[in-house]
């Protein structure tokens, strides 16, 4: 007999409207799983047994089936408050915290009919490429113990690719989806600056964070991200989705039925060349050129793309990135607590004056349109995912924040600029090297151009034929 968590997150779904199964169980196989598992993952920093069998009750009761994720198990990552539940941002500054409202993403997956089981871990503020906060334990890669889990959504990553979840939210600010999605062999997608009003990006510091889906099939992202979005209404577009009016969706159609033929633009530079070396990994390569390979065999239209430097980068986004977490809001006594990277990015922030910071963002505003213009002749542009295989656990400089910071842009100099730029982007696992480790690849889209991304991916998805594959731990 097939177990619930040996099913993809799209086939529980159809389970779970056929009544099948119903959520109080899917439910309660989750949370066993978690039991059993999560003590060596780290990848919850709160569990809720009760108060998810409690919603699940109230889902089966209360909420209409035609709700998107009606009774689907997700996990709300530590940096969304969820009310009446221990919220802590990764960090010991606030351990013990239990907020009185949730935000607006716990509240739409709510919305949604989704059935939250806890808190997926989080480096502190989300602010790292790894997932090892000092508040807690570090999230480790399902398929290798001793490398870590990526981040900032590196405990949601663990989770899928364990199978303790089905599916999970995170955010992406720098590539804190994509990066532990691609290091733990999941689908990970980062969508359009405006393209989730929980999570739109636009009230951020240049617009640099969205919300986006972790999953193990590109169809279970797809049905993940129109959940997100279901809420406000498809297919009537958010007042605020001011560069993705959503008009476009459901995905789960695109991602199912992988249809179209692109021209696909190939980039291995990186706006991050002349700030430290980037090596790029031979897996790395094996990867793309896998990802090359099926994209040619499949008939669309490949061609490498020309090198664009951009020296002026490197300090405008490093000024953006310190600028935020300057605005980390702590007493004196709670900023003794923080972690040496992100104390050293709170005071480099605070010395920035007013002119450093507004020509940084005219810099990277202009740095958009340069990158939108250069992908413009393309449907999609593939890059690796990453550039370095997963980091061991303890392998970032705890103390040296100048390091440390050199460090995650060596393992990811490929996901950042997305950001800046508002641009939509997937990573999933397409070769799978010598060790055992799934590599990923990158597709990045046009200005709300999800539809094509998810088709494109279902497409090299299959083709790939990687089949169920799953990390020892399963």
């Amino acid at each position: 007999m097939t177990e619930l968590h040996e099913y993809t997150a799209v086939e529980l779904h159809q389970l779970l409207q056929r009544a099948q199964v119903s959520p109080v169980e899917a439910t309660r196989h989750f949370l066993e799983r978690i039991e059993r598992l999560d003590p060596e993952l780290g990848a919850f920093a709160t569990v809720t047994p009760e108060a998810a069998l409690e919603r699940a009750r109230f889902v089966e009761r209360e909420v209409p089936k035609a709700a998107p994720l009606w009774g689907m198990p997700l996990g709300d990552k530590d940096l969304h408050p969820r009310a009446g539940v221990r919220t802590g941002f990764g960090s010991r500054a606030w351990a013990g915290h239990v907020p009185e409202a949730s935000d607006d993403l716990v509240l739409a997956l709510d919305a949604a009919g989704g059935v939250s089981l806890g808190k997926t871990a989080t480096p502190e503020y989300g602010l790292p490429s790894y997932t090892e906060p000092l508040a807690g334990r570090p999230a480790r890669n399902p398929w290798n113990l001793a490398l870590g889990a990526g981040g900032s959504s590196g405990g949601a990553a663990a989770a899928v690719a364990s199978g303790m979840l089905p599916f999970a939210p995170g955010s992406d600010g720098g590539g804190s989806v994509r990066i532990p999605a691609a290091s733990c062999g999941v689908v990970g997608v980062k969508p359009s600056r405006g393209r989730v009003p929980a999570g739109s990006g636009l009230d951020r510091l240049a617009g640099l964070g969205v919300v986006g889906p972790l999953a193990r099939t590109v169809a279970d992202a797809a049905l993940l991200l129109d959940g997100m979005i279901a809420p406000t209404g498809y297919p009537v577009a958010h007042p605020f989705a001011v560069r993705a009016p959503g008009g476009d969706g459901p995905f789960l159609g695109a991602a199912i039925r992988g249809e179209g033929r692109f021209q696909v633009g190939v980039a291995t530079d990186s706006p991050w060349d002349d700030f430290t070396d980037i090596d790029l990994d031979d897996r790395a390569r094996a990867g793309l050129d896998r990802a090359i390979e099926l994209l040619d065999r499949l008939g669309h239209g490949v061609e490498a793309m020309a090198p664009e430097p951009e020296p002026g980068y490197p300090a405008a986004f490093r000024a953006i990135w310190q600028a935020g977490a300057a605005t980390i809001d702590v007493t004196a006594e709670q900023e003794q607590l923080l972690e040496p990277l992100t104390r050293w990015l709170m005071e480099r922030g605070r010395e920035l004056g007013a002119g450093e910071l507004a020509t940084a963002l005219a810099w990277l505003a202009g740095f958009e349109r340069r990158v939108i213009r250069r992908f413009a002749p393309f449907d999609a542009v593939l890059t690796p995912a990453l550039a370095l295989p997963p980091r061991p656990v303890g392998w970032y400089d705890a103390e040296d924040g100048e390091e440390n910071f050199a460090q995650q842009v060596r393992f990811t100099p490929f996901t950042s600029f997305v950001n800046v730029a508002g641009l939509p982007a997937l990573t999933l696992p397409v070769y799978d090297g010598d060790d055992g480790l799934p590599v990923s690849v990158q597709l990045i889209g046009r200005p709300g151009g999800e539809a094509t991304l998810f088709a494109l991916a279902a497409q090299l998805e299959r083709a790939a034929r990687r089949g169920r594959r799953h990390p020892p731990v399963w």
